[in-house]
């Protein structure tokens, strides 16, 4: 085998090759041995490897190194148009990409700007007219930028598809096709995944043209520095297992993956009163939120980050020891890069799952996509903690709500597989539920005070008030007039 090339010997123009080599790194990974030289030449690259292995540099390099012929100083915004385009799935990934590109870049006149929902669209406009010759995009929000006239993509030579099979998955091949006609014929497209679908292997033979296929590793194949382990368990232990893991091997910071929006929030509070500094990340969080908690996770302020499948791309923390799979992804590709968010740059991983006797098909769609057993565990968990962790969860938040379109049979934990929810559970059970349940939203509880729950009785000076109120008994024969009261000051006339 030929001995890997350093970044010296690739050929990079000079300021870029010193922006690498103040990163530490002298060295490329196999997927940037082998597609950095493709695209410095100008083709079409398809790039597959695992997650963690350097792919946003195999791109960001050869692109900032075909843009230097153009590069100037000048302070003229008609000096720098958009001549290449990055297209990515995230928010967290769009931010990470354009963090490299200013790390590469840093010794280059070359601008570079950022835009994606969420935020103020404000200082991305001002941006976008000032000039950028690389513009890493979402798809969604750039729309947004086209239709308000705040960029003009007609001058765009090179796009870039990061984890292109993420963006089919999201439903963004629409605007993919809008975007893309807009953009120059005569262009350079490189797309690069974490796995190789019929799906991306199909968009790949519409949108580039005769492309370099590079596969560093098989299809859809997990990390060798990653070791995987799965125990079966259900309902609070999973909690009480995270707690455990995280407490006994004093893991400093760890990602724990949940399925649903709901079930992330209402599991990192739940985490927080275990005595575990949590917090999370979802797609209903604003992207402020989203920044700052994930700001917190990558300073060492939280032990544990609960996060959606929104931060299994893009997601670069250094020294992420460990990721937990609380709920088995239902695609079994979502799992290959939940476990690379771990085990990066050449470290070792562990990635734990934890799933319950509904799931386990989940785990045997995982094992047949990478090819590759995931062993079997038991995980002895302390019974105090587990007495502890359920005293410690709200009787109305023990039983997980199944959000919109979600699986009804992994909505519960230990659900039995073709059971009917409805039929597991007794209306004598959900009867005695509701008279129990402890909820901000359900009836008030029993006032303590009695005055509020016996019966009314009259005090004396009401008794006595409506003796003298009563009317006098008449003689027979005689006719009662009724007492009628007059208004402004009128007085009351006498009974004969």
């Amino acid at each position: 085998m030929a001995a890997t090339p350093t970044f010296a010997e690739i050929g990079l123009h000079p300021s870029l090759l010193q922006a690498v080599l103040d990163t530490g790194y002298t060295i490329p990974t196999p997927i940037q041995a082998q597609a950095v030289p493709c695209a410095m030449a100008g083709n079409d690259v398809m790039g597959a490897a695992q997650t963690g292995t350097g792919k946003t540099a195999a791109f960001t390099l050869p692109i900032l190194h075909r843009l230097m012929p153009s590069a100037n100083t000048s302070a003229s915004p008609a000096r720098h148009p958009v001549r290449a385009l990055i297209l990515t799935p995230t928010r967290e990934l769009a931010d990470q990409v354009a963090e490299s590109v200013k790390r590469y870049g840093k010794l280059t006149p070359l601008r570079s700007t950022v835009v994606f929902g969420g935020v103020d669209i404000g200082p991305q406009k001002e941006a976008l007219r000032n000039g950028c010759e690389v513009l890493i995009a979402t798809p969604g929000r750039l729309l947004d930028h086209v239709e308000q006239r705040n960029v003009n993509l007609g001058q765009v030579g090179i796009l870039v598809l990061d984890e292109a099979d993420r963006m089919l998955d999201m439903g963004f091949l629409p605007d993919l096709e809008r975007i893309i006609r807009l953009l120059p014929q005569q262009r350079q497209t490189l797309l690069f995944s974490a796995t190789f679908s019929n799906e991306i292997r199909k968009l790949g033979r519409t949108y580039l043209n005769n492309p370099v296929e590079i596969e560093v590793a098989g299809r859809n194949a997990t990390a060798d520095t990653v070791s995987q382990i799965a125990y079966a368990m259900a309902g609070d232990a999973k909690r009480a297992a995270v707690v455990h893991l995280v407490k006994s091997r004093g893991l400093k910071q760890v990602i724990v993956f949940s399925n649903t929006k709901i079930g992330t929030g209402r599991l990192a509070r739940q985490l927080e009163l275990d005595g575990v500094r949590a917090e999370s990340i979802h797609g209903d969080k604003t992207q402020a939120d989203r920044m700052k908690a994930l700001e917190a996770f990558k300073a060492g302020e939280l032990e544990v980050l609960v996060a959606t499948d929104v931060a299994a791309r893009g997601l670069d923390v250094a020294g992420v020891p460990c990721v937990i799979n609380y709920d088995l992804p239902h695609s079994a590709e979502d799992y290959v890069h939940r476990i690379g968010r771990t085990g990066r740059a050449g470290a070792t991983g562990e990635a734990i799952s934890l799933f319950s006797p509904a799931e386990e098909k989940y785990l045997l769609d995982i094992e047949k996509l990478i090819k590759t057993p995931v062993t079997r565990g038991i995980l002895e968990i302390p019974g105090e903690l587990l007495a502890r962790v359920s005293h410690h969860t709200p009787r109305d938040e023990s039983r997980p709500r199944r959000e919109h379109g979600a699986d009804r049979s992994s909505a519960r934990p230990g659900a039995v597989s073709g059971t009917s929810p409805r039929a597991a559970e007794r209306p004598t059970e959900r009867s005695a539920e509701r008279g129990v349940r402890h909820s901000r939203y359900g009836s008030p509880q029993k006032p303590l005070d009695d005055f509020f729950t016996k019966p009314y009785e009259p005090s004396a000076a009401a008794t006595a008030a409506a003796a003298q109120a009563a009317p006098e008994v008449t003689k027979p024969g005689h006719a009662v007039k009724r007492a009628v009261g007059l208004l402004l000051g009128g007085t009351r006339e006498k009974a004969d």
